[in-house]
C-alpha cells in the first residue's frame, strides 16, 4: 500500500477522532451547565479522545473510507436540568452544541490558516504538513456540523425534530426512531460499497457553502 496513502488516511483518523472529542464534549459541557452531571459522573466531561471512541463509528468506518463518522454519544438525563430550564428546550440546546463545536473548531482553523499565510506563508505553502492538517480540519468538521443536524436518529438534528413532531404522529416517529441506525448504517454501506451517495448528495450543498465560507476568510486573512 502506498506510504502517502498510509499517512493521509492516519492524518485524517486524527483529525476525525479529535473534531469527534471537541463535539462530544461540547454536548456533556453544555448538559453540566444546564443542571445534568451524568455525562461528567460517567467521564464523558473531558477532552480525551478515548472515552469517546467508538470501534464502528469513530476507527472502523473512516480506515473504510466512509464520508463520515460517529463517536459514542454522551448520556444526556433532561430530567436533570435545574429548575427554569424547560427540558424540550435543554435537550435542544445540548444537542445543537455538538455541531456548533464544531462549526467553531473549523473556524478556528480558517484563522490560523489564514493568519499563517499572510505572515508565515512558507509554513502553510503547497504541500506542507500544517496546511494539509488545517485544511483537513475545515473539511473534517463542516462534514460533521452538517451530517449532524440530519433528522435521521439518531443524529442530533433527530432531536430538535423530535420535539416538534405533532403528538398523533408521535408513534410513527419513536418507530423511525428505532429503525433510524439501521437506516443510517444502510445508507452509509451503500454509498460505500456501490457509489451511490445518497448522503452525500444531502451534505455536499451545505457543505460546500460553509466550505466555501471558511475559504473565502483564509483568502480575507492571508492576503
Amino acid at each position: 500500500m502506498d506510504s502517502a496513502f498510509l499517512t493521509e488516511s492516519l492524518l485524517y483518523l486524527i483529525v476525525l477522532v479529535l473534531s469527534l472529542t471537541v463535539h462530544e464534549f461540547f454536548h456533556a459541557w453544555t448538559a453540566w451547565q444546564l443542571g445534568d452531571d451524568t455525562a461528567a459522573r460517567m467521564g464523558r466531561l473531558t477532552l480525551n479522545p478515548v472515552p469517546h471512541i467508538d470501534l464502528v463509528g469513530t476507527i472502523l468506518l473512516p480506515l473504510m473510507h466512509a464520508p463520515i463518522g460517529w463517536a459514542k454519544p454522551v448520556p444526556v438525563n433532561p430530567a436533570r436540568f435545574r429548575r427554569g430550564v424547560k427540558m424540550s428546550v435543554g435537550d435542544t440546546l445540548v444537542s445543537l452544541a455538538g455541531p456548533l463545536s464544531n462549526l467553531g473548531v473549523a473556524l478556528v482553523a480558517a484563522i490560523v490558516f489564514g493568519v499563517l499565510l499572510r505572515f508565515a506563508p512558507d509554513l502553510v505553502s503547497l504541500g506542507t504538513p500544517a496546511r494539509a492538517l488545517l485544511r483537513l480540519f475545515v473539511l473534517v468538521n463542516t462534514g460533521l456540523a452538517v451530517f449532524n443536524v440530519l433528522p435521521i436518529p439518531p443524529l442530533d438534528g433527530s432531536h430538535l425534530v423530535g420535539h416538534l413532531v405533532p403528538y398523533a404522529w408521535r408513534g410513527t416517529w419513536e418507530g423511525f426512531a428505532r429503525m433510524g441506525p439501521m437506516i443510517l448504517m444502510a445508507l452509509l454501506v451503500v454509498e460505500r460499497f456501490t457509489g451511490v451517495g445518497l448522503l452525500s448528495r444531502v451534505i455536499g450543498p451545505p457543505r460546500g457553502l460553509l466550505i466555501d465560507f471558511f475559504e473565502g476568510l483564509i483568502r480575507l486573512l492571508g492576503a
